[in-house]
């Protein structure tokens, strides 16, 4: 599976610019724009090169997004946006079956976005940005509380502690992420049972453990 994700939209050639509603607009060149920040470093992006690329006059990105860091925060945060809790109902099944599931939507979540998911995770765009900074870790901790809502562990009284435990395993799912998407090194299938054997070793052993003394 290519780890480029789709730029749906892609607008047509200049001088044959399709009229389109301001929202339908925004959304394409930030199609565009998460495609472009996935195939180059931040730094290497031009607002004049994306405008061209997404068919737009470039004071169209200015207009909607403002300076190429506002539109690469926009990036970022489409990037870890996760669905609406309605939209992803908690799998039934066995413990085991529900783990499985949790790992195969954090699967589909990075390779619907592919390799601009692995930058901007891994801040190979604007590097050390407080901002960044703070979108990424607001996403682990949304993801954290989702994790152990689709495994059953939500509500826990150990809550803070899990959800630490949860975060420091998303350390390890973006590194997988990396080696599956940017470096080819592991396949989708590869690193799914190496995500859910380890998230499966976390609910049944470690978890436990939360709250007793030290």
């Amino acid at each position: 599976m290519s780890g480029r994700s789709a730029a749906p939209g892609r607008a047509a050639e200049p001088g044959r610019r399709k009229r389109l509603e301001p929202d339908q607009r925004r959304a394409q060149i930030l199609a565009c724009a998460i495609e472009m920040f996935g195939e180059r470093p931040y730094a290497a992006v031009s607002t004049a090169e994306l405008a061209a690329r997404a068919g737009v006059a470039r004071g169209l990105i200015n207009h909607y997004f403002g300076n190429k860091r506002d539109l690469y925060l926009a990036v970022v945060r489409r990037m870890v946006t996760l669905p609406r809790g309605d939209d992803m109902p908690v799998p039934a099944g066995t413990p085991r079956e529900r783990v499985d599931a949790g790992v195969r939507w954090l699967l589909d979540t990075i390779a619907e976005h592919g390799s601009t998911w692995v930058k901007v995770t891994s801040h190979e765009g604007v590097g050390d940005d407080p901002e960044v900074q703070q979108i990424l870790d607001q996403a682990d901790d949304a993801a954290a509380e989702r994790t152990l809502c689709m495994v059953g562990l939500a509500g826990s009284a150990h809550d803070p502690q899990l959800r630490a435990m949860v975060r420091a395993y998303g350390g390890l799912v973006k590194a997988a992420g990396r080696e599956w998407i940017t470096r080819g090194n592991l396949s989708r299938e590869q690193v799914h049972h190496l995500l859910a054997d380890l998230l499966w070793a976390l609910v049944q052993e470690t978890m436990p453990k939360a709250g007793r003394p030290s």
